[in-house]
């Protein structure tokens, strides 16, 4: 489990096809259940975010219920059962699940307007959330994983947590991104570490902490209002074509920069992340302001993949990484705590169970 202040993750997981058939997601919606209403009533909810964002955890959560144990499915699954298990606890609780996968993950901040307004809670904090980390996965980090699920899970208090999936055709593997909102103070800064990935390669990386002379330049090109000079200044670059390993000649669309240009215009955007969180702002408007602000500016993006290897607690001779003491230390205490809860038995909160239990026996 991710301590306190540390952030979380992503997992690379091979494509598969097929579906979960409706006998085995029925049972894994109820014990989803059942395992989430033992952890709020042991922890509370903020508990379950910090567990989902956490991708070791979630990946053994996979296992646990029963689904394939490395494959692209386990998000999707494990999310959509998740999201069935809680669906008649969520007000109980106080908390939420919304969007999923294709055009469930569009329908998501939607889904939190509708829950916020019963609830009596604001939504655009976690509106704004489940965008910005969207938008960060798929533009500010280029790394050849274009997304498709997105779901967001949130409490009656505002906190939150994202477990959303990209797609490689070329390679056939998904990648796997985690957001704990407890965690990200600034969302174009490292907003995640601790990438889980067996492969690594360059990516437009404009997230990384080396890249804010980048994120500076190019928020200063997008808010200076000249639209104009900009193209003229692109257009000379594009002569002679400096080998970039983030953008081709197919990425160039002179008429269609010159729009995105002319909407950043009309906003004028200050800060790297106002530019992110301007709506048509996407991968190829980016990737030419990055062009700009490292030929015409010299202020280079990061090419590093924030990936490293999926290993959790280190190898006893050294490789990937030494084995973390405190990490291992605090991964047993935890297990250690559980047993002893589990043999103590508290009554309440186990006859709370069996309650729960009973009332859901005969549903998914």
């Amino acid at each position: 489990m991710a301590a306190p202040g540390e952030r979380t993750g992503i997992a690379n997981l091979p494509l598969h096809g097929g579906h979960a058939p409706p006998w085995l997601f029925q049972r894994m919606a109820k014990l989803a259940r059942e395992i989430v209403s033992a952890i709020v009533l042991e922890y509370g909810p903020d508990e379950v975010l910090r567990r989902v964002s956490d991708p070791y955890w979630f990946q053994a959560l996979g296992c646990v219920l029963g689904y394939d144990w490395h494959s692209s499915g386990v998000t999707t699954t494990v999310c959509g059962a998740l999201r069935a298990g809680l669906r008649e606890l969520q007000h109980e609780f106080g908390l939420y699940v919304a969007g999923g996968k294709g055009r469930a993950a569009l329908r998501t901040p939607t889904e939190i307007e509708t829950i916020g307004t019963s609830i009596g809670v604001s939504p655009s904090a976690l509106t704004y959330a489940s965008r910005m980390s969207a938008k960060v996965d798929n533009v500010a980090l280029q790394d050849g994983y274009s997304l498709y699920h997105h779901t967001f899970f949130f409490t009656r208090e505002g906190r939150w947590a994202v477990v959303q999936q990209g797609m490689n055709t070329a390679l056939r593997y998904a990648r796997r991104y985690h957001w704990l909102g407890e965690n990200v103070h600034d969302f174009t800064n490292e907003p995640q570490s601790a990438i889980c990935s067996e492969t690594r390669g360059a990516a437009l990386n404009l997230v990384a902490r080396e890249s804010a002379p980048a994120r500076a330049a190019i928020a200063a090109i997008a808010g200076a209002g000249e639209p104009h000079r900009l193209l003229a200044e692109l257009n000379k670059v594009t002569l002679t074509m400096p080998r970039r390993e983030y953008i081709t000649q197919t990425d160039i669309n002179p008429a269609r920069l010159a729009r995105s240009l002319d909407w950043v215009d009309e906003h004028r955007p200050n800060t790297f992340e106002g530019l992110l969180a301007l709506q048509g702002i996407g991968p190829k408007t980016v990737r030419a302001l990055a062009l700009i602000s490292d030929v015409v500016y010299g202020a280079t993006p990061s090419l590093r993949d924030p990936a490293t290897f999926s290993f959790a607690h280190g190898g006893k001779d050294g490789h990937p990484f030494p084995v973390d003491r405190s990490l291992y230390d605090r991964s047993i205490d935890m297990l250690a705590e559980a047993v002893r809860r589990a043999r103590l038995e508290d009554r309440d909160k186990m006859n709370a169970l069996r309650r729960l239990s009973s009332r859901y026996s005969g549903r998914a």
